[in-house]
């Protein structure tokens, strides 16, 4: 077995998902409403099928071309998802490759992603990532101008806007946190209060290692963890 810092990897993955399954109770929510996405960005093939054999069945990547060289790696049942960004000119491989993007950060994004998922007949679904605090060094719709530049990607024929996910300033106590994990969760009940995004779910994809309980708390249905279940990434390769 593929062992982290004294522990498998299959065993991390067991105690997320009860940390996972505590923190929907006290929220009133069954484990199943939250799926853990395995942030699998820069981490060894090997820590990957572990997880996989312990049960992990959705990994998330932040780079379309890592993906693509782990992919035929693994299982042809996992769910990939992007949750990295993503710029126009990878926008075809990312249609191809995911079946969910968490991470479309401005309307032309969204229109790539449906005209190439549409070329090759495939429908994937996306969440708008939200900057919500609106910080120079981070990607996202504003939170003012949310609804209006979101509806007419309602219409979108073969990207379905299913969710919202955010990457809130971090905070070292988790608790912290819960501001704004609660703000997305009132953005998502605005922009998909409208009768456009009629039958919509309305995912909320927040949380990482450090909040994810807290972010399940205030309505994640989606939580991105990394290090709490592959171990620390390497450190990049010098150019």
């Amino acid at each position: 077995m593929t062992s982290v810092e004294g522990q498998t990897v299959e065993q991390r993955v067991a105690e997320i998902r009860r940390r996972i399954a505590e923190a929907a109770r006290r929220a009133g929510r069954t484990e199943d409403s939250v799926t853990l996405v395995g942030a699998s960005k820069r981490q060894a093939l090997e820590r990957l099928q572990a997880a996989w054999a312990g049960g992990l069945r959705v990994f998330g990547e932040n780079r379309v071309q890592e993906a693509l060289e782990k992919q035929p790696q693994m299982p042809a049942e996992v769910e990939w998802h992007l949750i990295g960004p993503l710029q126009s000119n990878k926008a075809k491989r990312a249609a191809l490759a995911f079946s969910a993007v968490h991470s479309i950060d401005r309307p032309k994004i969204a229109r790539a992603l449906d005209r190439h998922a549409g070329e090759a007949a495939r429908s994937i679904e996306g969440l708008l990532e939200v900057n919500l605090g609106e910080e120079p060094s981070k990607h996202g719709f504003s939170p003012s101008n949310l609804v209006t530049e979101a509806l007419p990607l309602a219409d979108l024929e073969h990207l379905r806007i299913v969710g919202l996910m955010a990457i809130p300033p971090f905070e070292p106590d988790p608790a912290a946190a819960r501001v704004w994990f609660r703000r997305l969760r009132e953005l998502r009940d605005d922009l998909f209060s409208d009768a456009a995004w009629s039958g919509r779910p309305g995912y909320l994809s927040m949380g990482m290692s450090h909040d994810f309980e807290t972010a399940i708390e205030e309505g994640a249905t989606h939580v991105r963890v990394g290090t709490s279940l592959f171990g620390s990434r390497p450190p990049l390769a010098a150019p």
